[in-house]
């Protein structure tokens, strides 16, 4: 019977289990091939903060992708508001608490002007982003042809990128280890375990159909599991990054729009059928101003992560973002077709596409086979998104 209900549950949650098994295939075959190299603590907190600025622009590729658009401008974007940042920091000698708001505010606004064509005219937004991705890495050579490489010497943001939370002081135990970000796992594991069961009660309530009680048990222990896990290895080395911080804030932020909010219901709602949702009162106009603007507002905050990282803005940021933010989105799940996909799964897949960078260069798999795998990755992910729609039909 328990085998009967798991293989019903793995068929009927393919999408969204397929990309876990992904992960843990991938993260398994290069712990073997590095000699563990890849699953150390310091080699797992330097790929978080890797993961960091792609994951927060697959987040926005994510809606962009829901509502049946594509947005290729986002990665010179980032790159230009970047150097923005390093310019307003070492030349105009800004504040960081004036310069972080600025850029943001600044992405937002390019993020609407990506969208005033694709809104109002109907311009198709792969050639309206295409422009944008032109436009931006224009103005990235324009800002950065002077000096080439612009150095950002402020330690606060830099710290964005490249510092860690500070600690508790020492208690006379673990002091070897950061016990604050013990604290922090305990935490999320704690809240995770109440929120599943809190909404398993309500999914009964209205006889909605759940998983059986002992592959819920289990899926409750191997994520608490998991977490503790990722969080003893972080604590040994320095804790938690400010770019992990950020991810999650930013996760948790969208996972609450898209599925506890009206707008987040309009969002699908459009990607299912825009026709449909004009129809019954939704603006699709404004949905997608909105999805492009909170793009916008991502690539800002994407170029500040990359930036701070690498303490210094080149003429080069951003190169390819974009295609990784939506090779992230598409491995995490979201359908080619529209109206599917969750910004949870943005996550995993940005995890996916970062550790098969980050695994190749600790084996010295050359570049140009590195492009070669992170093609069939994306492709692979299309592929399984289509066949798993055909089958649900």
């Amino acid at each position: 019977m328990f085998f009967q209900d798991l293989q019903k549950v793995l068929r009927q949650n393919i999408r969204e289990y397929g990309m876990f098994i992904a992960l843990f295939v991938i993260m398994g075959i290069f712990a073997v091939t590095t000699k563990g190299i890849f699953l150390s603590a310091r080699n797992l907190s330097n790929l978080l903060n890797q993961t960091g600025y792609i994951a927060v622009l697959a987040v926005g590729m994510t809606l962009v992708i829901v509502i049946r658009h594509i947005d290729l401008s986002v990665g010179f974007l980032a790159g230009f508001l970047g150097a923005v940042a390093a310019i307003a920091l070492s030349s105009w000698g800004m504040p960081v608490v004036l310069v972080v708001p600025m850029v943001l505010a600044m992405g937002a606004i390019a993020g609407l002007i990506t969208a005033l064509p694709v809104a109002q005219l109907g311009i198709p937004s792969f050639v309206a982003s295409l422009a944008g991705w032109l436009i931006y890495r224009g103005f990235l050579q324009l800002v950065t042809e002077g000096t080439g490489t612009i150095i950002i010497s402020n330690e606060a943001f830099n710290a964005i990128g490249n510092g860690f939370i500070p600690d508790i002081p020492n208690i006379g135990i673990l002091n070897e280890t950061h016990k604050l970000t013990l604290l922090a796992g305990a935490v999320a594991i704690v809240l995770f375990i109440m929120s599943e069961i809190s909404r398993r009660r309500n999914q009964e309530a209205y006889n909605f159909e759940v998983l059986p009680p002992a592959i819920f048990t289990i899926k409750l222990v191997f994520i608490s599991v998991l977490v503790a896990a990722i969080t003893w290895v972080l604590a040994s080395y320095q804790g938690i990054s400010w770019t992990v911080v950020i991810m999650l804030v930013v996760v948790g932020i969208y996972h609450f729009i898209t599925t506890q909010t009206v707008l987040g219901r309009h969002i699908y709602a459009v990607g299912g059928n825009p026709d449909a949702a004009e129809l019954s009162g939704i603006s699709v106009k404004r949905i997608i101003y909105m999805v492009f603007g909170s793009m916008g507002l991502l690539s800002a905050l994407s170029g500040i992560l990359f930036a701070a990282r690498l303490t210094s803005a080149s003429t080069t940021a951003g190169t390819l973002f974009e295609l990784d933010a939506i090779a992230a989105a598409y491995v995490g799940g979201v359908s080619a077709a529209g109206g599917v996909g969750r910004v949870t799964g943005s996550i995993i897949g940005a995890l996916v596409m970062t550790s098969l960078i980050n695994g190749m260069n600790l084996m010295g798999v050359g570049i140009s086979s590195q492009y070669i795998v992170r093609g069939a990755v994306l492709a692979g992910a299309v592929i399984f998104d289509v066949a798993t729609r055909r089958s649900s039909k």
